[in-house]
């Protein structure tokens, strides 16, 4: 990891002191979002501070009696978080419906994580395709907005949704601009300096962010190009931020050089398309956005989304990161699988689950590259 991106580092070290610490300053609050379908323009037109809910890696035995053990270690990890406090900074708590494990998680928090004031469940079409999805979800934003000026105590304008829509986008456009740098032969930018600047993204204050960018944007044309990139792989899946499993990929002959998983590029691959209505401008951005498995039937339009990734960024080989017990995920793994290995991307299947076995993954890694190798000589 470069040095340069050590102040995104800091952050998702210390992400709960920070929003504790944007608390004191700006006396704002602080919303727990689980899922990257929260419009969290809305929030940040309130004066509020989103705060994606992330799992932390470490065992826990603490959610057995709300959730079941079967449900997905992302589901598990996040409410294990709730439950011991961690999120203890956080007035309000939203999800935005993606699946039904991760909705029994946001249940379970908000009945029983003692210092939530209020909550919102958001619910969004599945079928994003359907031709009456886009109306629906504009209603659905409406009365959030009502809903959040009711917590807040003040009308949100118009004005401060636009302004909130185009800080948001800013980020957007400058996390595409650094990825840009990641197409590189012997990329400047790895795969773990890319997780630490999009995975913040989802819990720093934009503004913060989009400076942190701008200054690491700026010094990159300076730093050395100098990486021997080894085998250029993709990751996919859901939400994993494991960054012990990331650098030890990078540390054994190969470079992360995309991702699609809502970690990385499905939460700001598309920006907010501006229209009149600033409700309809933000909506519409989340039944446009690169679909997660939850939101992409009848057509699959993800699988081509993902191999056109792997093209642009001249990825070698895919490497599925899949939550055990994922269901939407599992439901795409074998298609997709097939439609990349079509295509000419071979691919790697590893189930994640809360904490992961970093020795034995290795070994995976390595075989596979191997594998790759003695391709490569026939």
């Amino acid at each position: 990891m470069s040095e340069l991106f050590d102040q995104f580092k800091s952050w998702y070290e210390d992400r709960h002191d920070y929003a504790r610490e944007w608390k004191k300053r700006t006396g704002g609050r602080v919303v727990a979002t689980m899922c990257t379908y929260t419009p969290e323009e809305v929030l940040i037109a309130a004066g509020m501070l989103p705060v994606r809910v992330l799992g932390a890696h470490e065992p826990q035995n603490v959610t057995e009696p709300h959730i079941f053990g079967m449900f997905c270690p992302f589901s598990r990890d996040s409410l294990a978080q709730g439950l011991l406090g961690r999120y203890d900074y956080c007035e309000g708590v939203t999800l935005t419906q993606s699946c039904i494990q991760y909705r029994q998680t946001f249940t379970s928090w908000r009945q029983h994580v003692p210092t939530v004031q209020w909550d919102y469940y958001l619910p969004m079409p599945n079928e994003v395709q359907s031709k009456f999805a886009k109306m629906l979800h504009q209603s659905e934003v409406k009365e959030f907005r009502k809903f959040v000026e009711g917590v807040i105590g003040k009308p949100i304008t118009d004005d401060e949704l636009r302004k909130s829509t185009e800080l948001v986008n800013e980020n957007r456009r400058l996390l595409h601009e650094l990825y840009e740098y990641r197409k590189e032969v012997n990329p400047r930018v790895t795969g773990v300096d890319a997780l630490y600047a999009s995975i913040t993204a989802q819990f720093i204050d934009k503004e913060d962010h989009n400076r942190e960018l701008k200054r690491v944007l700026a010094l990159l044309p300076s730093q050395p190009n100098n990486r021997v990139e080894g085998v250029r792989f993709m990751t996919i899946g859901s939400e994993n931020d494991d960054v012990s499993f990331m650098a030890m990929v990078e540390s054994v002959g190969s470079t992360i050089v995309i991702d699609d998983q809502c970690s990385g590029t499905r939460n700001f691959w598309n920006e907010a398309r501006i229209q009149d209505d600033p409700i309809a401008t933000i909506a519409d951005r989340y039944c446009e956005r690169p679909a997660c498995p939850t939101k992409d039937y009848p057509v699959h339009t993800r699988f081509d989304h993902v191999l056109k990734l792997a093209k642009d960024y001249n990825a070698r080989a895919a490497v599925f990161l899949q939550q055990k017990f994922c269901d939407p995920h599992e439901g795409d793994y074998p298609d997709l699988k097939e439609h990349l290995e079509k295509n000419g991307i071979p691919t790697l299947f590893l189930e994640f689950d809360i904490t992961n076995p970093i020795g034995p993954f290795r070994i995976r890694i390595e075989a596979f590259l191997e594998t790759m190798s003695e391709e490569e000589l026939f």
